[in-house]
């Protein structure tokens, strides 16, 4: 199965290869929307659109599909048919097979594209995504946007800064990542936000307007994961004040008890992988090889800074009781916020009895 990335997929656009069939799907949706509305421009012709750029659901039936596929060009030289979400999985054996005649078929001067703006699956482990996959791969070309790194996402926001015409800093721009989450329409909108205000407060002169920590901290909203992780932080220190205003906040934005534990026990097993990491004298990234840390590499640095300040013996006790309460959450009649206050003030005395 041919993968291409897009790069690959711009040059053959670029050449005029425009007619074939293609699946573009991937964890990272902004780009998969991109990619595929660069190639709803390039192969849908600009004279009559309405004949000659047809868009189908996975509600759609694979004869109406052909029939726009298998259709000629409308007074132009090529045409376009945009499957999205097409589900394998819901399919009968008699639309499959429709499906792949369709595949095999298709004419050159029809690009058909299936691509998956919301839904996600696992190629590698189910049957129908895997001959999905293969052949499409064999008429054309598949194209999996993957989710970008921290590293990626943080340059994508000086790029942005500086086309909008501010200043920002790479501190910054780790910090933008860390609280707004690895989404990349969620960074951009921060990112619009955060510009417009540099821009309004902005007395002119020459340099661009900076936008600086006060900004962010006051515009940015956290996601749960980062508002848990600064409240893990404040356990570690000992600091009781922050910790539990920091869950005070998290109430306040109706989050779910169960989900907040989750947030705080990743935070934990992210400490623990890497102290074991750093116990064998490897550096705290290898743990990532034990979880899925892309865009995320940040947990692991925040990890490290804090297990430094705990003792082996902490941490052990402290997943104990981060399961304790798992098993209190969900058998309990307690509410969700004392049990989680109870655990709150059990961390804290457990790194103080001990620290």
């Amino acid at each position: 199965m041919p993968e291409l990335t897009e790069a690959e997929l711009k040059k053959q656009l670029a050449a005029g290869k425009l007619c074939g069939v293609y699946l573009i799907a991937g964890e990272e949706k902004y780009l998969v929307k991109r990619v595929a509305g660069r190639l709803l421009k390039k192969a849908g012709s600009e004279a009559f659109p309405e004949f000659n750029s047809n868009e189908f659901g996975n509600d759609s039936s694979v004869d109406s599909i052909a029939d726009a596929a298998l259709a000629l060009p409308f007074f132009a030289e090529h045409k376009c048919v945009f499957v999205s979400d097409f589900n394998v999985e819901e399919k009968d054996a008699v639309e499959l097979q429709k499906l792949y005649e369709l595949i095999e078929t298709s004419p050159d001067t029809t690009s058909l594209v299936f691509w998956y703006p919301t839904l996600e699956f696992d190629g590698k482990k189910s049957a129908k995504w895997k001959k999905l996959l293969k052949a499409v791969g064999e008429k054309g070309g598949v194209l999996f946007c993957e989710r970008r790194s921290g590293t990626e996402l943080q340059k994508l926001l000086l790029r942005e800064a500086e086309k909008a015409g501010c200043s920002l800093s790479r501190q910054n721009a780790v910090r933008i990542v860390e609280y707004a989450g690895q989404d990349v329409t969620q960074l951009l909108h921060e990112m619009e936000k955060l510009c417009a205000f540099a821009l309004g407060q902005a007395e002119g002169g020459e340099a661009p307007p900076e936008i600086t920590e006060e900004m962010i901290e006051a515009l940015v909203p956290k996601t749960t994961e980062t508002t848990v992780f600064l409240m893990c932080n404040a356990l570690v220190a000992g600091n009781y004040e922050k910790a539990y205003s920091l869950l005070d906040v998290l109430f306040y934005q109706n989050e779910e008890p169960i989900a907040i534990l989750g947030a705080l026990s990743s935070a934990y097993i992210d400490m623990y992988r890497v102290w074991i990491a750093l116990e064998s004298g490897q550096p705290s990234s290898a743990a990532g090889a034990y979880g899925d840390y892309k865009g995320k590499e940040f947990r692991l640095r925040n990890a490290e800074r804090n297990v430094k300040n705990m003792k082996p013996e902490i941490l052990r006790e402290s997943l104990e009781l981060l399961l304790e309460t798992d098993l209190a959450l969900k058998g309990s009649r307690l509410p969700g916020r004392i049990v989680l206050e109870e655990l709150i003030a059990k961390l804290l005395l457990t790194g103080a009895k001990k620290g």
